[in-house]
């Protein structure tokens, strides 16, 4: 079974989609992109402040679960220019600096609104949980 989740902490959907779907104990964020939450425009032009703005929108998203950084498990960053991953990587460092998710980073042509960033997590609920060893 899945449940939408949506909150007022992170910019409202600007297509079809769900800002999150939780199923079971997994959250999937959807891509984040530098928006205000409050007004829904685009944050500066610069990729600090855009990078920083979207970590904050994702943990609005989870924050409305009782999720926080800590039960990400993979994240994936569009950028515009992988010129600007190190600044990125950089302030990523400072969100995740325990225990890092699995990541993926790839160039894009384009993101929407002009963005230079996006980024999507996948999202563990039940922290406590132990995986199964099914290797046989």
């Amino acid at each position: 079974m899945k449940k939408i989740i949506s909150t007022s902490d992170a910019p409202a959907a600007i297509g079809p989609y769900s800002q999150a779907i939780r199923a079971g104990d997994f959250l999937f964020c959807s891509g984040q992109i530098p928006l205000d939450p409050k007004s829904g425009q685009m944050v500066s032009d610069d990729i600090a402040a855009q990078t920083r703005r979207v970590l904050d929108n994702i943990s609005g998203v989870l924050k409305s679960e009782g999720l926080s950084l800590e039960n990400v498990l993979k994240t994936m960053i569009f950028l515009t220019d992988l010129g600007n991953f190190q600044i990125v990587n950089e302030i990523y460092g400072s969100y995740f600096s325990s225990e890092p998710p699995a990541r993926s980073t790839v160039q894009v042509s384009a993101l929407p609104k002009g963005a230079k960033i996006e980024i999507e997590v996948i999202a563990l609920a039940d922290r406590d949980g132990v995986a199964s060893d099914t290797s046989g």
